[in-house]
């Protein structure tokens, strides 16, 4: 027997057999697949790539590509990849900048990926199950279950997670959000070590919440509904220990590693792949008006405790040690360590240093 509870937060539902499909018209969700059984045909053209050997491993490694027959062959499956890169302008950029690769999930495949991590989870650990269901489960797109989670992480008794999922909702159907969000998330499942599930960073990392919280703060600045996105950055504050005001301004692509204690001042811009790990600081310098926060470049990690002040530049593909007083300009492809900040210039490969993740080595 099936017993469900409505509350504040959400239509709660269980089910002993974790059928979902009865509740509330709500699709059944696909059954995981087993490592190494025979995959069912999805009409997915598998994808082989160097640089997608975590994915391999799960047999996540995969592109999706519909037609309207269903099925597609080798060729033209190889078309449509090229198409489908081409017209959204993902090709591979030289300085950093958020680029398709091919071991990324496009969002569909993502979407359902991250059911079957959940609903696989549900069935190992069944007190999880109403949990699952209401955050992820119960809900038809990624959008929607987004929404959903965030918002009720950052209600209060005034300010209920009904109205909050709507605005965040229409929030997040954006192209500029949805773009923000997915390649947030295909960020740190590829940067972060102990995230080993797409479901795990959606469901529980809070850097990724509350970079989510900014975008929809960001969202409503630029619309000149300013009381409403300050409000949201007061919230993100004391939910994640995360200050980005509304009007600072992030690329795709970026991760917050635990997050806690991240501040971004007003004037702060930052690019596309950029990585930050706990304590980081983008402040301004006195108390005068205008332009006066760093500038960020893409493809740039910033350790922990690192401190950038004022209306400074990082260079592209740069690296700023942890613990570092950054209060001058770093070139491109520099780091930049001690107190304050010395600019050594970075050797070795091409690769850019939020790809290794490494903060102490200066040879990338």
């Amino acid at each position: 027997m099936k017993t469900s509870t409505s509350t504040a937060r959400g239509r709660l539902a269980t089910s002993p057999a974790l059928g979902w499909s009865s509740c509330r018209g709500v699709r059944r969700a696909p059954k995981p697949q087993e490592k190494g059984s025979p995959a069912e045909p999805r009409a997915i053209p598998a994808v082989s790539s160097s640089s997608c050997k975590r994915r391999r491993e799960r047999g996540l490694c995969v592109w999706s590509a519909s037609t309207s027959s269903g099925n597609i062959s080798k060729s033209e499956g190889l078309d449509e990849k090229k198409s489908f890169i081409k017209s959204k302008m993902l090709q591979k950029n030289g300085d950093c900048s958020w680029a398709w690769d091919d071991h990324y999930l496009e969002k569909d495949n993502l979407w359902l990926t991250i059911r079957d991590e959940v609903l696989a989870d549900s069935r190992t650990e069944p007190m999880l199950a109403s949990f699952m269901y209401s955050t992820v489960l119960a809900h038809g797109t990624i959008e929607e279950s987004l929404a959903f989670i965030l918002a009720n992480k950052l209600e209060c008794p005034v300010l209920p997670a009904t109205q909050l999922m709507q605005l965040f909702h229409e929030a997040f159907t954006s192209d500029e959000l949805r773009a923000g969000f997915l390649a947030d998330l295909l960020a740190t499942y590829d940067r972060d070590p102990a995230c080993k599930k797409y479901c795990t960073c959606l469901l529980y990392f809070k850097g990724f919440h509350a970079v989510q919280t900014h975008r929809i703060a960001h969202y409503l600045y630029k619309r000149g509904r300013t009381s409403l996105a300050i409000l949201l950055q007061s919230r993100s504050s004391e939910t994640f220990h995360v200050d980005i005001h509304p009007a600072a301004k992030l690329g795709k692509g970026i991760m917050l590693d635990h997050a806690t204690g991240v501040v971004m001042g007003e004037s702060t811009v930052v690019g596309d792949n950029v990585s930050m790990l706990h304590h980081v600081t983008l402040g301004g310098s006195g108390k005068s008006g205008g332009d006066r926060h760093p500038k960020i470049g893409s493809g740039v990690l910033i350790g922990a405790g690192a401190v950038v002040l004022g209306n400074v530049k990082v260079g592209n593909c740069s690296k700023i040690g942890a613990g570092s007083v950054v209060l001058s300009e770093v070139p491109p492809r520099h780091v930049a360590v001690g107190v304050p900040a010395r600019n050594i210039p970075l050797t070795g490969g091409t690769a850019a240093p939020v790809t290794s993740m490494d903060q102490i080595s200066f040879d990338i």
